[in-house]
């Protein structure tokens, strides 16, 4: 990187880009002074011009990529999100994009790869080496987010009577290696795996003593299609930093590490907290309408259940004109519900997620979730009823107001982790459709519970 680029020019504290850096790109831009525009961006790193890249409106976008040409490295296509990859695949040539092909790693190709049309595809892949072809076009046949999808088919193999001085030879003279690699897979002719040997242990260890002594064998092997969710979650529990990837006969066909494995985790949280605000899949490189788009559907079923919390309102139309009061306070009941029911919700759905919830502690779960709500319910029903007691002097709307804050925070408590856990029995994901129905909830049953006690003692 050069001293114009270097990161102290470009990024603040927090690491974000610096809004002058940005605004210095644009203006080369608007006055195309391709030189300096050049001068910007050609020498960051990957990861700084493909955050540059989704900052830029894609007008400007385009201008860059145009003013840097071939020095626009394979890294940053895969480094940028989707949709301006998406937006960059289409304006490239297919003779850069396959020249990136050729030089990223299986795993990184098929992701340029995977979005484009059947026939651009095609086109892409026809200009490059038989062997590259081949290992994209298979993994391009794994389901979408499987391990077949993440991993790399190029990986380091020995046989089972090799020496370490064997291994090492081999690891020093074969060019047909992976640039990265921390682990050594010892396999059976047929590739089987036996077991694992990393590169630190073989370093250690005496040249003539024979590589099945010095392996592993404990092997925690991925299915080509289990999901990359689980796949992520495998990582976590057994500190793994690569993984051997086998297909349905367990022959080794590929392996998957753990900087992959990173970018997973960082996008399946985004994918459950978009989720959790029924946004979806989404990027801030996405345009207005198809952003608009995205959230009319579950802005439609908000409405949708908005109109039926404002219908049991309206059943208690007389009692809210005899009493003006209800209506000043009945927002506060629902409000207090629904947070609370978020709350417990978002614990529960994370939980879920990362397999800490399961049959085996959901009873205790439960029961402390649905304690928590009631003891949150008697305190700020405590609260409320000294607040509207002050504001409107009435004893009995203070006991009202408390009462129905009591069964409201419980009720929320109990909806906040019983919906979640009924979604995922029913194997539909709790964080799409979990906020909706605890909102649903505890708006229905706080205006239902305040204003049918009111009907009763108040009118």
């Amino acid at each position: 990187m050069s001293e114009l680029t270097s990161e102290s020019n470009i990024r603040d504290e927090e690491g974000a880009l610096l809004a002058s850096f940005v605004k210095a790109v644009r203006l080369a831009i608007d006055r195309d002074d391709f030189d300096t525009v050049r001068a910007l961006s050609a020498g960051l790193h990957e990861s700084d011009l493909a955050d540059l890249l989704e900052t830029l409106a894609s007008n400007e976008r385009f201008a860059v990529v145009e003013v840097i040409g071939s020095q626009l490295t394979p890294a940053t296509l895969v480094e940028v999100e989707e949709a301006v990859r998406d937006e960059l695949v289409e304006q490239l040539p297919n003779q850069q994009l396959a020249e990136a092909v050729e030089e990223l790693d299986t795993d990184d190709a098929v992701y340029l790869l995977e979005d484009l049309e059947a026939c651009e595809r095609q086109k892409i892949l026809d200009q490059v080496p038989h062997d590259v072809r081949t290992a994209i076009v298979r993994g391009l046949q794994y389901p979408d987010d499987s391990a077949g999808r993440l991993m790399r088919q190029n990986f380091v193999h020995v046989p089972t009577f090799w020496t370490v001085a064997q291994t090492i030879e081999h690891l020093r003279t074969d060019a047909n290696l992976p640039e990265q690699f921390s682990e050594i897979f010892v396999t059976t002719p047929s590739l089987h795996l036996k077991g694992t040997v990393s590169l630190d242990d073989l370093l250690r260890s005496a040249l003539e003593m024979p590589i099945e002594d010095l392996m592993n064998d404990e092997r925690h092997l991925i299915n080509v299609e289990m999901d990359q969710e689980e796949l992520a979650r495998k990582f976590e529990r057994y500190n793994l930093i690569s993984a051997p990837v086998v297909d349905d006969d367990n022959r080794l066909v590929g392996v998957v590490t753990v900087d992959d494995i990173v970018e997973v985790i960082a996008e399946e949280a985004q994918e459950d907290i978009f989720l959790l605000a029924g946004v979806g899949d989404e990027s801030l490189a996405d345009t207005v309408m198809r952003t608009a788009l995205r959230r009319f559907s579950w802005l439609f079923i908000n409405l949708i259940t908005a109109l039926i919390a404002s219908y049991v309102i309206s059943l208690f139309d007389a009692t809210i004109e005899q009493m003006v009061a209800l209506a000043v306070l009945m927002p506060i009941v629902a409000s207090m519900g629904g947070n609370a029911g978020t709350q417990t919700m978002t614990v529960t759905v994370r939980a879920l997620a990362t397999r800490d919830l399961g049959a085996a502690n959901a009873g205790r779960v439960i029961t402390r979730e649905t304690l928590v709500g009631l003891l949150n319910g008697l305190i700020f029903a405590l609260l409320m009823a000294v607040v509207a007691y002050f504001w409107f002097g009435s004893g009995r709307l203070s006991g009202v107001l408390a009462a129905a804050m009591i069964v409201n925070m419980f009720v929320a408590g109990i909806s906040g982790i019983l919906i979640p856990l009924f979604l995922e029995y029913r194997k539909i994901d709790p964080a799409l459709a979990s906020s909706v129905f605890v909102t649903t909830v505890t708006d229905i049953v706080g205006f239902f519970a305040f204003l049918g006690l009111a009907a009763l003692y108040l009118v």
